[in-house]
């Protein structure tokens, strides 16, 4: 790993252009990517989209979509089979642009690349089972049949905290089963999405199916969303932006033959609840792995621990205790921290604001304060006592800050879990096996867990998505997420 730090390191502060329809282009602007555990450090600079090449983007995904969705499913499944041979290969070099680029642990990082490889791999068995023939009711008179049809033309917007294996899924599946893509990589994250998409065209991915346009999301995103010739958007990022995506993609636009299909995933305010009868050294772990892995930074973390009255106390004490021990923050260049910084100043001064809103409604039990004085680094920061209502309790930080509440009993602890707007991940803590039962049929969210940590869903074993305005349940991972980027037709032939 440090050979491939050294090699990357040599590389940083390159430029990247644009790639429409297999063209590399230069627009004359930049959007720079800086190392958030060290911001003086440009990890290098990408080509800024601008209104004209959308339109340029268009032209050459409609062009190629022709001879894309013509292709048979062992076709296009082979792309992603050879793209997965190349990750296994590049894998601590890959892991490296993470650790520069967002400050990642080497465990995160490489950790990611392996997600990476069993999206392709799940994604491309997916796209065999699609092209197989549909199991119907038979008439004796009558030759039918259901085939899936690709869509078309499909947005992808994906998340900065998994440049490479959230990008990696929501760019392929929709590929996979037959579409064009137009990715508009995050801003924080431009460079390692530049890296895979050079990976997609080495795996055989043809110019303009994939075609790579970063860019604002005033300027780039909402045209990508509005244009009439967009069959399908497929998002994961923040409540309001997936809210206002989702909004203007309702809309019909002048020449639309077509509702558009959204897919959103859109984080939470994920919950652990602890009951009387729980194994408290395992929820201890459960909740400190939750809370702090990738310094909060997960859609699945935990920002919650409702416990159970008769176990408050000690719970407490065992989360900071575990939290002082298993903890550390450093850059993730060393390879010796568990936490590195959080993404950018704009998070980080969010983040310590929350801290500081949160110490004005509960008690400060551990942290609150900045890391380090270069780079976006976060103390590990646990509240305790903290009303169901206040605002650390409710909203999404986003970042390495745990509150405490405490709750009369496991009823109460499930109200208090399912107040909330969000309905991503939640887990429970108990021995009972009416209170976990009762959790798997009430406790409101898309991913549950019983007796373990609330992160670290694998392809295929949980499929991952959220109810409620944590998303639109569209679960990445599961047997039946190609369904999303294809349309049924049915055909009957009278004998």
């Amino acid at each position: 790993m440090r050979a491939a730090l050294d090699e990357v390191g040599a590389q940083l502060g390159q430029r990247y252009p644009l790639i429409i329809g297999g063209e590399r282009r230069e627009t004359g602007e930049w959007i720079t990517s800086t190392n958030p555990g060290n911001p003086s450090q440009v990890v290098g600079e990408v080509a800024r989209g601008r209104a004209s090449d959308v339109e340029d983007a268009i032209v050459a995904a409609e062009k190629a979509f022709k001879s894309w969705k013509r292709m048979s499913a062992t076709g296009r499944a082979s792309t992603l089979f050879k793209m997965a041979g190349i990750l296994r290969r590049r894998r601590l070099e890959l892991a490296a642009w993470m650790v520069f680029e967002l400050d990642k642990p080497w465990d995160e990082a490489e950790g990611e690349i392996a997600e990476a490889i069993d999206f392709l791999e799940w994604y491309g068995r997916k796209a065999f089972e699609l092209g197989q023939p549909v199991p119907l009711a038979h008439l004796a008179n009558e030759a039918t049949q259901m085939i899936y049809v690709p869509l078309g033309i499909g947005v992808v917007i994906p998340p900065w905290n998994f440049p490479c294996a959230i990008l990696t899924g929501m760019t392929m599946a929709p590929i996979a089963a037959g579409n064009v893509v137009i990715l508009k990589p995050a801003s924080n994250t431009p460079v390692i999405g530049y890296k895979m998409v050079e990976i997609m065209e080495e795996a055989g991915v043809p110019a303009g199916v994939i075609n790579f346009l970063p860019g604002s999301g005033s300027e780039i995103g909402d045209a990508l969303v509005e244009h009439p010739k967009t069959r399908f958007v497929a998002f994961t990022g923040s409540k309001d932006v997936g809210v206002r995506i989702y909004e203007r993609a309702a809309k019909l636009q002048p020449g639309q033959r077509w509702l558009k299909r959204v897919t959103a995933e859109m984080g939470g305010k994920d919950a652990i609840i602890v009951n009387n009868d729980a194994d408290l050294d395992a929820a201890a772990e459960g909740i400190v792995t939750s809370a702090f892995g990738f310094s909060g930074q997960k859609c699945s973390a935990c920002s919650r621990a409702i416990i159970h009255q008769d176990v408050y106390d000690s719970l407490v004490d065992k989360v900071v205790k575990r939290a002082e021990a298993a903890v550390s923050v450093g850059p993730g260049v060393d390879g010796e921290a568990s936490m590195g910084a959080v993404v950018d100043k704009k998070q980080y001064d969010q983040i310590l604001k929350y801290i500081e809103i949160g110490k004005g409604e509960s008690r400060l039990v551990l942290g609150g304060e900045p890391a380090a004085e270069e780079g976006y680094y976060v103390e590990p920061t646990i509240f305790a006592d903290v009303p169901r209502d206040a605002r650390i309790a409710c909203e999404e930080i986003f970042g390495p800050v745990l509150a405490l509440v405490k709750a009369r009993d496991f009823d109460d602890a499930l109200d208090i879990a399912n107040d909330s707007e969000y309905g991503l991940t939640g887990s429970v803590y108990a021995r009972d096996r009416a209170v976990l039962e009762k959790a798997r049929e009430e406790f409101e969210v898309g991913n549950l867990y019983l007796n373990r940590k609330s992160t670290g869903a694998m392809m295929g074993v949980h499929p991952f998505g959220g109810m409620k305005l944590s998303g639109t349940n569209t679960k990445g991972g599961s047997p039946d997420y190609l369904l999303a980027f294809v349309e049924a037709k049915s055909v009957g032939e009278l004998l």
